[in-house]
């Protein structure tokens, strides 16, 4: 039985008249009842009383036609879904982000990516970039942010916000009263920093950074980078963030901007050659609206 005997069968049955039928159809009269046979020879019933003028459905052709409804109706719904999950309307998006992100733009992003795409199912999760390019390449997550460098092949990147970084001390520290800071007047200083393991291209772009300013930073503690906000604050060493960090709003560190006014990008990150049109309209929002930060006051 194929779809096209169903519509036939449907045809014949609203219009009570195979001439009719016929018509609304586009076809013969002829090819039009020899269908009809073959199906009723399929199924094994008669499903009109062709004694009868105009005809009359016998009791299997009521059945079928309740169920033919049915099944129409539920061709049109998949037809339905199926252009809007190919135009990035509906399916499922994984999304990763690092928890800075979550202070500075992720919701607005959030926001009008669901109005744009309200059927899309958003999954977020809050992963280190380490955590997050590992789990583009295994499909594991659709979209990431990530700081650069991405030095990855499986992957395209875009930059969406450029931040400058600053240093973070202690309130009391000798240089907090400064208004900006130059790196090398703190090379003899201890540092806090997150594992390499957690985002090695950041790691990597702020270690050699240090290295430019003429020294290799002492790090005498490790920890996630929300904790190393903490860390500072307790007086274990100094630390490098993104201008973003002030998001925070911590009143017991100070975030002095550096001299020289050093950058680093944020960007989204997706697997090449991914053809999903969910992760397509997601960057679509993303160069549409940006990652804008909040106005906060300044520590």
């Amino acid at each position: 039985m194929e779809l096209r005997h169903l519509r036939y069968f449907s045809a014949i049955a609203e219009e009570r008249h195979f001439g009719r039928a016929a018509e609304r159809l586009g076809i013969a009269q002829p090819p039009l009842s020899k269908q009809l046979q073959d199906l009723e020879r399929e199924l094994g019933y008669p499903l009109f009383d062709r004694s009868r003028r105009p005809i009359e459905l016998t009791a299997a052709g009521q059945a079928l036609l309740e169920h033919t409804r049915g099944i129409f109706a539920g061709v049109e719904a998949a037809v339905r879904e199926v252009r809007r999950a190919g135009a990035g309307h509906s399916g499922r998006l994984a999304i990763g982000y690092p928890t800075s992100l979550a202070y500075s733009g992720l919701s607005t992003l959030l926001r009008a990516f669901r109005e744009r795409s309200p059927e899309v199912a958003i999954e977020v999760r809050e992963l280190s970039p380490g955590e997050q390019i590992e789990a583009l390449k295994r499909g594991d997550l659709d979209v990431g942010f990530v700081r650069t460098p991405l030095h990855e092949p499986e992957l395209a990147s875009e930059n969406i916000r450029n931040e400058k970084l600053v240093l973070a001390l202690p309130v009391d520290h000798r240089l907090a009263i400064r208004e900006r800071v130059a790196l090398s007047a703190v090379a003899s200083e201890p540092f806090v920093f997150f594992p390499r393991a957690r985002g090695p291209g950041f790691f990597d772009f702020l270690m050699g950074f240090c290295r430019d300013s003429g020294f290799s930073p002492h790090i005498v503690q490790e920890a996630p980078q929300i904790d190393v906000l903490a860390l500072v604050a307790a007086g274990f060493g100094l630390s490098i963030f993104p201008d973003s960090v002030r998001e925070f709003r911590r009143a017991d560190i100070v975030l002095r901007p550096i001299i020289g006014s050093p950058t680093t990008e944020l960007r989204v990150a997706w697997r090449s050659g991914d053809a999903s049109p969910a992760v397509s309209r997601f960057i679509e929002t993303v160069r549409k609206v940006g990652v804008k930060r909040g106005r906060r006051p300044r520590s």
